[in-house]
């Protein structure tokens, strides 16, 4: 068939453009953005769609299309193969063709280009993408130079909506539908999407007449959420004018932004909101749309107030920076629905994945059937922290990830034009400071956040756009900071003529109020009632607050944990052993391969000796891990590990899924989880591999531990000192979440350590820097003197810090995580060597009932014999690794009965009671720690004072390593061995 594509080939013959439709020069500093119907209407395919969509619309119904085309398609030969001549005839008509393509050519720039000119600033300054040229392709001028031309007829393209049920339309229609739609308050940045499905939604959610009209009850819905919004700020700054507060003041709508959010989404099936925001109007949203009481909010004004509970919960945080959760009734949906506010530090963006974590959390538990559909994720930024902070992109690049996907994040940011002090032009390279959502093809909606109903609208659509595709997607709330960083700052020392502007600028709510009245949609008089009628409701709350003696922690914690909290007793066992034939079960399971799996011949030999293992009654390090995490499937706990390679292990020793080994399977979709599949009734176990991330992931993580208390959840690094990419997630949430915010996590970190000549990147874990953040005061001795006790001291700490040295002590430290009435977070540094150690086994008479974890393994051997330990000369501790290396060390220089070797496995708790009866034991040796780290690394700092306070100041222990050291470990085998050779020598001197 002759159609558009031969049709195409000879119109490159003709010249196309006519005296009607050149182009005027550009203007200086216009973008140089390709035109091309400008320049040769037939070049690409999209005009070749375009005039093949008209061919059938006319086949269709002939009066549907523009006389001409209706001329052209009757009287050529288009739609026929045949050779076509070049009549004159024809070329006029080919002139109409090209004047039709350039109105395609308009529209779809308008659609691609017109948020770059939309009037997005509320100050009038600025421009949102930082250019204040126009697009040469958005200029009329660009298409005609003649008055006459914009009373013509086109067709519309199929690819637009502007007409509605309208075919056709004057160009000068056209192009101000265009402006009304792409450049007014609404920027709609979606044309990089590359789904048709996706865009043509959107266009048409923006494009269809009327679309964006609210009623007159709409209307009103947002003045009175408006109304609120500005009350709240304006009484704070009354009442407490000289507070840190982090007003909304220049982007008031943020709260009936989200509470539009709410709404719809809330309409269309989500019950399970979980939000994240840093601090500026986070109080605004707590009260106006968390609906938590105000005398609460206040109450956290009064400067002499502290938290009660405080020795159960913590010590709290500034109230800009606290989370809650409620349940609140939702008019809108006629329904109860969850709101989490997450607690959130001042490192901004650092919330993201806790967020993200948490509802993936919640979706896991979660008992309808689209958990996707029924819980979702906000999270509010800043402009100059989202362009700027790497954990936003981490975050983002989890949004559609197996086992990360949350179903869709609506992000809103409130897009001050401002970082601190910092102008947008020095706080980002990109036009838009949302510009890396386009990495994800997520749709951006640029509202100028002086259009309370633009805002409205772009919000109900956000949340239809994610309930449909269960995506991300964005709104860059165009807004300003009315005052400076906070309300005691001055920002006119760096920015006189924006805060001038601002100065003088009439608010929001005040220009709403006059648009509404001009309209007949309400009176001044109706305005002012309201105004008042919330005012006082501020005014008795803060009468309420003033009457409060102390601050109710729970009001501010953001886990519903409350039926797992309630007991104050403790446990009074940590036994943590399993029956005898659950573990062997589990063992054979986890050592047998299933039919429909081929696995890799090499895979095949470790199997077999994790069998022969098993035959002896003995375990190795996986064997061990996976009999802990498959006895706490069978109790019904849910178990997920994450982290970078984990499903084969870093050091290949794991395989929890097994591939299939096909050629033809290229995606990888045969395999097999073994540990998912134990037994017919058990929890679900989730193993995934992650992005290669350690901010993000981790943070993701420590969020979904916070959902739910009967879990473990464990993240892996690659390699153990990997975590300090991840440092921020570390101080601000895992070691002081509980003291800060109330909260409790079980979080565990798995974090491979020792010193193998591997070089400093891949060496150390740096367990130092955990023991520095534990609260430890190493001057009061706990009583330690039962099990209670020993349970209560983990109670009382921040987390707990372990190295363990046998497989059957992480199976039961593992084990111990979910077998109290409290969590606490657990640093596990794991081993790499000992995963093939020959003596690093485990008999599994050390995992049945009755046996549990061991603080310290004392030392064993001819050395410990009663009538030896006068005898012993030295006693030596050591963590981990180290022990098999003094051991064979000793061994072969025969000094058993002289040095004992005590093994301290859990850092912290300290367990001072174990070490105060080792160091009695031997009454004459002398003490000894010794570590492969240098000295100002691992736990010597820590271990030192400790032991020194429990010998009562008579004993000192002396230092064994390796020097200090501002690199973590020798660059080279060679000088790792030297240095080890020397330590390990001058620990067993004890001549």
């Amino acid at each position: 068939m002759y159609r558009a594509s031969q049709f195409i080939s000879r119109l490159r013959l003709i010249t196309v453009g006519s005296s009607r439709w050149k182009s005027s020069t550009p203007p200086p500093g216009a973008k140089s953005l390709s035109s091309p119907l400008a320049k040769d209407s037939f070049l690409n395919g999209s005009n070749a769609v375009f005039i093949d969509s008209l061919y059938d619309q006319w086949k269709a119904d002939e009066e549907s299309v523009d006389p001409s085309w209706r001329k052209y398609f009757s009287e050529s030969s288009y739609g026929i193969d045949s050779t076509v001549s070049g009549t004159t005839e024809q070329l006029n008509v080919n002139e109409t063709v090209t004047d039709h393509l350039k109105v395609q050519s308009l529209i779809r720039n308008y659609q691609h280009l017109g948020h770059h000119i939309a009037a997005l600033d509320p100050l009038n300054l600025y421009n949102a993408d930082l250019d204040p040229s126009i697009p040469q392709e958005l200029r009329l001028d660009t298409y005609t130079s003649s008055d006459e031309d914009l009373e013509r007829y086109f067709t519309l393209p199929k690819t637009t909506q502007i007409g509605g049920d309208v075919k056709t339309l004057k160009l000068g229609e056209i192009f101000d539908r265009l402006r009304k739609i792409y450049c007014g308050s609404i920027g709609v940045d979606y044309m990089h999407i590359t789904e048709p499905k996706t865009f043509e939604w959107i266009r048409d959610k923006f494009e269809t007449p009327g679309i964006s009209d609210l009623s007159k009850e709409d209307k009103l819905k947002v003045l009175r959420r408006l109304i609120k919004s500005v009350g709240f700020e304006n009484f704070l700054n009354q009442k407490w004018s000289t507070e840190k507060r982090f007003g909304s003041e220049g982007c008031e709508v943020i709260a009936p932004a989200l509470q539009e959010v709410i709404d719809r989404s809330a309409q269309l099936g989500v019950d399970n909101f979980i939000v994240g925001m840093s601090h500026r109007g986070r109080l605004n949203v707590i009260a106006n749309v968390a609906k938590q009481p105000l005398q609460k909010i206040f109450s956290r004004f009064k400067k002499n107030l502290s938290f009660h509970n405080v020795e159960d919960q913590g010590t709290g945080d500034v109230k800009y920076h606290l989370g809650m959760f409620t349940k609140t009734y939702n008019e809108a949906a006629g329904k109860d629905v969850t709101f989490t506010m997450a607690a959130n530090p001042s490192h901004l963006e650092a919330v993201n994945p806790i967020v993200q974590g948490r509802t993936r959390g919640e979706q896991f538990f979660h008992s309808g059937e689209n958990p996707t559909k029924n819980v979702m994720s906000i999270l509010v930024h800043g402009d100059a922290a989202f362009a700027g902070q790497g954990v936003v992109y981490e975050t983002i690049q989890l949004s559609d990830v197996d086992n990360y996907s949350t179903g869709g994040t609506i992000h809103i940011v409130v897009n001050n034009q401002i970082g601190f002090t910092t102008d947008p032009r020095n706080g980002r390279s990109s036009s838009y400071c949302t510009d890396v959502a386009k990495v994800v093809n997520a749709p951006v909606f640029h509202v100028n956040a002086d259009d309370p109903e633009a805002v409205a609208y772009a919000s109900r659509v956000a949340a239809e756009y994610r309930d449909k595709f269960q995506k991300d997607i964005f709104i860059d709330l165009v807004c300003y900071r009315r005052y400076g960083h906070n309300e005691m700052d001055n920002p006119e020392f760096t920015h006189p003529a924006m805060y001038h502007a601002i100065k003088t600028k009439t608010g929001v709510l005040a220009l709403y109020v006059d648009k509404l009245v001009k309209e007949g949609v309400c009176t001044k008089v109706q305005y002012k009632e309201e105004s008042k009628k919330f005012n006082n409701e501020c005014k008795e709350a803060a009468e309420i607050a003033e009457s409060k003696t102390s601050n109710d922690v729970h009001d501010w914690i953001s886990a519903d944990w409350k039926s797992f909290l309630k007991s104050s007793s403790y446990n009074e066992t940590m036994e943590t052993g399993v029956e005898k034939d659950t573990l062997v079960y589990i063992g054979n399971k986890f050592c047998s391969v299933p039919k429909h799996i081929t696995v890799h011949n090499t895979l095949k030999g470790v199997l077999m000796k994790r069998y022969q293992l098993l035959e002896d009654r003995k375990v190795d390090w996986a064997m061990g891990e996976a009999m802990a995490f498959g006895s706490m499937l069978k109790e019904n706990v849910h178990v997920r590990l994450s982290g970078q390679d984990v499903e084969r292990g870093t050091f290949s020793h794991r395989h929890h899924v097994l591939h299939h080994q096909s050629r033809t399977d290229v995606d990888g979709k045969i395999k097999w989880n073994t540990l998912d599949n134990l037994f017919d009734e058990q929890a679900r176990y989730t193993i995934c591999n992650s992005i290669l991330s350690e901010y993000g992931v981790l943070g993701f993580e420590t969020g979904y531990s916070i959902v739910r208390p009967n879990m473990l959840v464990c993240w892996e690094a690659q390699f153990g000192d990997f975590h300090n990419c991840a440092q921020p997630i570390i101080d601000q949430f895992i070691s002081s979440g509980q003291e800060k915010w109330g909260y409790q996590t079980g979080i565990v970190l798995l974090l491979p350590h020792g010193y193998e000549g591997m070089g400093p990147e891949h060496s150390s874990g740096r367990l130092e820097r955990f023991l520095q953040l534990c609260n430890d005061d190493m001057d009061v001795i706990p009583d330690l003197s039962t099990e209670k006790h020993v349970i209560k001291q983990l109670h009382d700490h921040n987390m707990q810090v372990v190295n363990c040295s046998t497989p059957a002590n992480y199976f039961h430290v593992l084990r111990r995580q979910v077998s109290f009435n409290f969590r606490k977070p657990l640093i596990i540094m794991t081993p790499k060597s000992l995963l093939r150690h020959p003596d690093a086994v485990s008999s599994l008479d050390e995992m049945e009932i009755g046996t549990s974890f061991q603080r310290v393994i004392p030392e064993s051997g001819v050395a410990s014999s009663d009538i030896n330990c006068n005898s012993v000369k030295r006693i030596i501790f050591c963590s981990g690794k180290m022990y098999y290396d003094l051991h064979s060390t000793r061994k072969s220089k025969g000094l058993e009965k002289s040095i004992a070797i005590s093994r301290i496995e859990q850092l912290f708790p300290f367990p001072y009671d174990m070490i105060r009866s080792e160091v009695e034991k031997y009454p004459n040796a002398d003490i000894v720690w010794c570590q492969e780290e240098p000295k100002n690394m691992g736990a010597w700092s820590f271990v030192q004072p400790r032991v020194y306070n429990i010998t009562g100041h008579l004993k000192l222990p002396r230092y064994v390593g390796r020097k200090p050291s501002g690199s973590v470990a020798a660059g080279t085998k060679k000088d790792h061995d030297i240095q080890q050779a020397e330590f390990l020598a001058e620990a067993l001197d004890v001549d």
